[in-house]
């Protein structure tokens, strides 16, 4: 079967139609000077520097017709589905809901809730917003993996210790394997994407598995030339 050379050790892959790729949350607010990420106090440069990378996965998963889905962390205009703690927490100079340079800051609709042009979905490509960290709560991701048949998750995107990670935690006590991108994903501090690298692989894989992406590249490849070969015996 095909397989990514990845940590712990390899990531068996399922056919091709069980496989999908999670896009976290590459959104102008967390990746653009101006936005929430910025806002913060953060530089934001290490988060542009996966965007061919993650380009290149997605472009590869349109190729061969499997699901991408991507999210954005964004409330609804009222803060209805923000809690006044998430809010108020921190001391940044602009806080969930105000005026920014690209709108209403983490507001969906706004211009900086979007995710970057380079990166932009296509019409068929599902997006799903979500009002917390984790991309399983309060929304429809589970529903739309269980209708399409899906087990295997390849994650990506931002920021890696945060929304990345919690996915992936609520994917893994789902049942779902779970490969984690190394350099398919970006944390504001360097330390904390090592440490969260580590934690996923650690005890045999605990939370799931990480690689390169020249490894799953290398994988998918793999897997695209074993589907061809069944398909032409069939």
């Amino acid at each position: 079967m095909a397989h990514i050379a990845a940590q712990p050790y390899d990531y068996t892959l399922p056919t091709g139609d069980r496989l999908a790729l999670i896009i976290i949350d590459m959104q102008r607010d967390f990746l653009e000077p101006g936005g929430f990420g910025d806002a913060l106090g953060n530089d934001v440069t290490p988060l542009r520097k996966i965007v061919p990378t993650v380009q290149q996965l997605q472009q590869t998963f349109r190729d061969r017709g499997w699901l991408i889905i991507q999210t954005v962390e964004g409330h609804h205009p009222d803060l209805s589905d923000c809690p006044p703690a998430k809010r108020d927490r921190g001391h940044s100079d602009l806080k969930i809901g105000d005026p920014g340079p690209m709108g209403r800051i983490l507001i969906l609709g706004e211009p900086g809730n979007g995710i970057i042009p380079e990166l932009t979905p296509q019409a068929n490509e599902t997006v799903i917003a979500k009002p917390g960290k984790g991309a399983f709560y309060a929304t429809s991701l589970a529903s739309n993996l269980q209708r399409q048949g899906i087990t295997h998750l390849l994650f990506t995107g931002v920021t890696t210790e945060v929304c990345v990670q919690s996915t992936m935690r609520e994917a893994n006590d789902r049942g779902y394997e779970c490969l984690l991108v190394e350099d398919g994903t970006a944390s504001y501090f360097p330390e904390f994407q090592q440490a969260t690298l580590d934690m996923v692989r650690a005890q045999g894989g605990i939370v799931g598995w990480t690689a390169t992406a020249e490894q799953v590249l290398a994988g998918l490849d793999q897997l695209a030339t074993e589907t061809q070969e069944t398909t032409r015996r069939c």
